[in-house]
């Protein structure tokens, strides 16, 4: 074993997924910006303040999963475990607000969460992220789904569907959390250690227990959807309106929820065909109360998020092929010592007009010559002291396998003439 290994819940990222890299993330840029959304990047760290109150005190990532530290200045400082809190403060702070409605902004990066590392989730991890700022209408969550949608469409992904739920506003989710308090009180000898503790502190999350046991009391629990205002109602009904005229398949799940307050309305999980079975890939929803939250005016949002490791994952199971990274198109050989001071000079001068280059760096020209192949080069040019004399080097098309002598002072023209 070597004396340094990566952390625990890390991965390196080698040159062979690279591939995959680029392309998810070339992707879900382009997908995003064909939507409207304009790239925002915010701090790998950020207060903790700032997570203590934009991800909710009492929720599983603050108490348990944030890499928390102390800075030389002894301040509390957290590398993020999710991006949306760092964008509405970038939106509040940066005087966003007062741009046209609506501002759509993403982020692609790495997050940070102590967890226990399985399959397609690591302590270290990259997530696409897609906000929408200032529109309370269903039309901004629809829009939002539909990104999320198309951007797993575009990696084919199989069966592809929403779970949908409704978590009411603050007009309406109080006299929820109070039926389904009086519910669960039916069966608190029941339920487990920490549905029993929920039940108080965050009531929606005993919905989302995994339990055996409490899997029957939630299955028969009351369902917010009966208990929505006439505005949630109404709004829960245009976006499954939109749906149905798109004719995106969806499933009502009533244990669908997010246990914050600021969560208002809409959430939602795209499913697909993963690892052996169908699972939520992406998830998000709406939260109408987080500007707000963080100081800035009340201003309605909507957004999800999605990690990258897990699409990854998921097109290497499913023999997903990407297109390989492109390769310097020429390489340059050469026979002795004088002849690689004409080949330094020569990687200068394709350099300077543009033509990847790549020089061998040892080797006798034969073994040059099979590195050349295994860099996929469309060109290889020998140069040896008897070439030099004459004022020529020989050019190889490797595709072809035609080798031709030209002479040296037009070899860059040539090769800019005949690379794409």
């Amino acid at each position: 074993m070597p004396r340094f290994t990566r952390p625990k819940g890390t991965q390196d990222i080698l040159p062979e997924d690279q591939p995959y890299w680029a392309h998810v993330q070339a992707v879900v840029a382009q997908m995003a910006q064909s939507y409207g959304f304009e790239r925002i990047d915010v701090p790998m760290f950020e207060s903790t303040e700032l997570f203590a109150r934009g991800v909710g005190e009492g929720t599983d990532i603050v108490d348990k999963e944030m890499y928390s530290f102390k800075d030389k200045g002894d301040r509390d400082m957290t590398l993020r475990p999710e991006f949306t809190a760092g964008v509405m403060r970038a939106y509040v702070e940066n005087g966003m607000h007062v741009q046209p409605k609506p501002v759509r902004l993403f982020s692609t990066g790495p997050i940070f969460r102590y967890e226990e590392p399985q399959a397609g989730r690591y302590r270290q991890f990259h997530q696409f992220n897609a906000e929408i700022i200032g529109v309370a209408g269903a039309i901004a969550d629809l829009e939002t789904m539909l990104l999320a949608w198309d951007i797993y469409a575009a990696f084919s992904f199989k069966d592809l569907s929403f779970q949908l739920n409704s978590t009411g506003c603050p007009a309406c989710k109080p006299a929820y959390l109070k039926v389904l308090q009086e519910y669960y009180g039916d069966y608190h000898d029941v339920v487990c250690e920490d549905c029993r503790r929920r039940i108080v502190s965050n009531p929606l999350r005993v919905l989302d227990c995994k339990q055996y046991q409490c899997q029957p009391v939630i299955a028969a629990a009351p369902r917010i959807t009966d208990h929505l205002c006439e505005g949630c109602a109404q709004h829960f009904s245009e976006l499954r309106e939109y749906l149905d005229v798109l004719g995106k398949p969806y499933t009502l799940n009533h244990r669908l929820v997010r246990g914050l307050d600021y969560y208002t309305k809409t959430v939602f999980e795209v499913w697909a065909e993963g690892i052996g079975a169908q699972s939520a890939v992406c998830g998000g929803g709406r939260y109408d109360g987080l500007v707000e939250l963080l100081d800035g005016p009340a201003t309605p949002a909507v957004g999800f998020a999605a990690g990258l490791e897990r699409v990854i994952l998921v097109m290497k199971a499913q023999g997903i092929s990407v297109p390989a990274l492109p390769q310097p198109p020429v390489y340059l050989a050469y026979l002795g010592d004088i002849s690689r001071q004409h080949a330094v000079r020569l990687l200068a001068d394709l350099r300077a007009v543009g033509i990847g280059t790549q020089i061998a760096m040892q080797g006798s020209l034969r073994s040059q010559l099979r590195q050349a192949d295994k860099r996929e080069a469309k060109f290889v040019v020998i140069i040896g002291d008897d070439e030099i004399e004459r004022g020529e080097v020989t050019l190889r098309d490797m595709a072809s396998g035609d080798q031709s002598t030209v002479a040296a002072a037009a070899v860059v023209t040539l090769l800019r003439d005949r690379l794409p």
